[in-house]
């Protein structure tokens, strides 16, 4: 037999090969190390905002909570989420036990419950017990989804829907039955909530809904609903919010009651709801979403039956939009500070890639984005605080009810587009499911989109509200009172010209809506959603610009003018690098700040 004898490099060239490799894996494991051990504390314009908003003295009691849950989420949580979005440990529909009972089961890997006690250990349902609460909790969940969906976070924002239609429109009794464990922090006794709204029919043409409602006992205030429901996320809910028809009441929306179903009855037995399949889903893969079928389930009008799609949009559909937008806020931020020290580790070409213009290009665009997209989402979320608490002012409601839609659909966008940029970064390695969470925060990110609305029916509601009622009015009036009320001095010139550049837009995109107005709604739609990307970004650049006003006047610090000014120039105006005076600088500057 004859022998075969490879060749072999000369001993100091393979000695060369091996020193480079052990330096490129260095490198990723410096990668590594450089990710935040605590996501609240790494995060300035987290702080900086909710101080703006709250605050010192508020500002100083909540941020050790804070704190203690950023640092639970950026190590425990993260590797929790992790395990448990692994292909082997994703949910299992289990509909029977071993004896042939009826259990309506979903069986979840350890990790998925423990990653629940911390999350819900956070207090992020439990600070609802008292009103203007809204930005402590929805701080707490932008944390947690720095982690994606993980699983949790749906359910969080289900469960915060909840909490506010049996807070507002509730019966005494079902306050008093449901509320305490809705609001419990321990995750091993809480409640946990869902809502069950859409059917294989509608979507999300609610008004094409067919599950039927019927009366079973007028004193005890019991009714039986009968039907099938499409899109249910966390499925085994203990409590879950459904809509459906109300024989006589009429015919699409005006027709249908809100109910809630208890999973489980009294007595302890299960309710007449029963699972058909889990969906195999793009992304929030740990968090399982089924089709149900409903066969005489008992159920507890909540509120007026006549107002049931009302109460819907009001307390369960507006606060899901605005954990949404803080949801995938809080995706794009995991992606910017992935990427950001990706850059700052990775070496091609003879130095990090952070020293290209166009990685610094990238990262400066990032961060701005995300940082509008924080701001803009936690000043609607004050203005509800304040309205909770009796303060809110002339306008707020009709500025809210546009503002909610829009910031919703222009989250969603911005933050696929970032997450996609971070992945671009990354290059081959973006890819790689088990190489960073990026590509779990894209899918997730893709399934945020298509919550609580799609782009085009967010759209078409908003011009609907604003064709039926006017409420753009109060939007670019308050659009307008956040530009004029920014001075030059302690912006150092730069808010002087934003300002003026920024009333002038305002009455701009004002100006062109109007006409829209004109033209049927129909052949309106297709020119009102790049109006609308106007609007929302122009109602971003002046958030930043009031933050970064109240910061220079409060800290001296000049370091969110050239942001908002950097994302007003890109996002409102359009300009062109080329255009744009220092923009080298800029980037280089704006790009590494995490």
């Amino acid at each position: 037999m004859t022998t075969i004898t490879l060749p072999r490099a000369p001993t100091e060239h393979h000695e060369a090969d091996v020193s480079a490799i052990g330096a490129g894996r260095d490198a990723l494991a410096d990668w590594q190390s450089a990710q935040p051990d605590n996501f609240f504390t790494a995060d300035l314009h987290l702080q900086r905002t909710l101080a703006y908003h709250w605050g010192a003295i508020k500002y100083q009691t909540h941020a050790p909570r804070l704190a203690e849950f950023g640092g639970q989420a950026a190590t425990v949580i993260d590797r929790l989420v992790r395990s448990s979005n692994l292909d082997p440990n994703l949910p299992r529909l289990d509909r029977y036990s071993d004896i042939g009972e009826r259990t309506e089961e979903v069986t979840f890997h350890p990790d998925y419950h423990e990653a629940g006690r911390h999350i819900y250990g956070s207090g992020a349902m439990s600070v609802y017990e008292q009103p203007g609460n809204n930005l402590l909790s929805l701080a707490l969940f932008y944390l947690s989804a720095q982690n994606g969906e993980a699983g949790h976070n749906c359910p969080l924002a289900c469960t915060g829907g909840l909490i506010k239609v049996l807070q507002n429109v509730g019966s005494p009794e079902l306050r008093a039955k449901y509320l305490p464990r809705l609001l419990d922090a321990d995750y091993d006794t809480h409640f946990h909530g869902a809502q069950f709204l859409t059917e294989v029919q509608g979507g999300s043409d609610v008004g094409a809904n067919d599950t039927v409602a019927a009366p079973l006992d007028p004193e005890a205030g019991t009714w039986l609903l009968n039907g099938e429901k499409w899109f249910c996320s966390n499925v085994t809910a203990d409590l879950a919010l459904v809509t459906a028809r109300v024989p006589g009441q009429g015919e699409g929306t005006k027709g249908l009651g809100l109910f809630l179903v208890p999973r489980r009855l009294d007595d302890g037995t299960l309710n007449n709801v029963f699972i058909r399949r889990l969906k195999d889903k793009l992304g929030t893969r740990s968090m399982p979403t089924a089709e149900l079928d409903f066969r005489d389930a008992l159920a507890y009008p909540v509120g007026p039956v006549e107002s049931g799609f009302k109460n819907v949009m009001t307390y369960v559909i507006n606060t899901s939009r605005l954990y949404n937008a803080a949801g995938v806020t809080g995706n794009a931020r995991r992606a910017y500070v992935v990427a950001v020290t990706y850059a700052q580790h990775r070496a091609a070409f003879g130095q990090p890639i952070l020293q290209f213009p166009l990685v610094q290009d990238i990262l400066a665009k990032m961060r701005a984005d995300v940082a509008a997209m924080l701001s803009g989402t936690f000043y609607l979320v004050h203005l509800l605080d304040a309205a909770e608490l009796g303060s809110a002012g002339a306008g707020d409601a009709d500025f809210l009810r546009l503002a909610i839609n829009l910031n919703k659909y222009r989250t969603a966008v911005l933050a696929h587009e970032v997450i996609l940029q971070g992945i671009e970064l990354l290059g081959g390695n973006g890819a790689i499911e088990t190489f960073s969470a990026l590509p779990r925060l894209l899918r997730d990110n893709v399934v945020y989109e298509n919550w609580e609305g799609t782009h085009n029916v967010l759209l078409a509601q908003a011009q609907r509200d604003i064709r039926r009622y006017g409420i753009h009015t109060a939007f670019f009036a308050r659009v307008r009172k956040l530009f004029e009320a920014l001075v030059e001095d302690p912006l150092r010139g730069a808010p002087g010209t934003l300002r003026a550049r920024g009333l002038e837009h305002t009455a701009a995109i004002a100006a062109e809506l109007d006409a829209l107005l004109a033209v049927d709604e129909t052949s309106a739609s297709v020119f009102f959603r790049p109006l609308m990307d106007r609007a929302a970004d122009l109602y971003y650049a002046a958030c930043l610009a009031a933050e970064a006003e109240w910061e220079a006047r409060e800290k001296g610090s000049a370091g969110k003018p050239e942001l908002a000014a950097f994302f007003f120039n890109r996002r409102v105006e359009r300009r062109e690098a080329k255009d744009i005076p220092g923009y080298l600088d800029q980037v280089r500057r704006l790009g590494v700040e995490w």
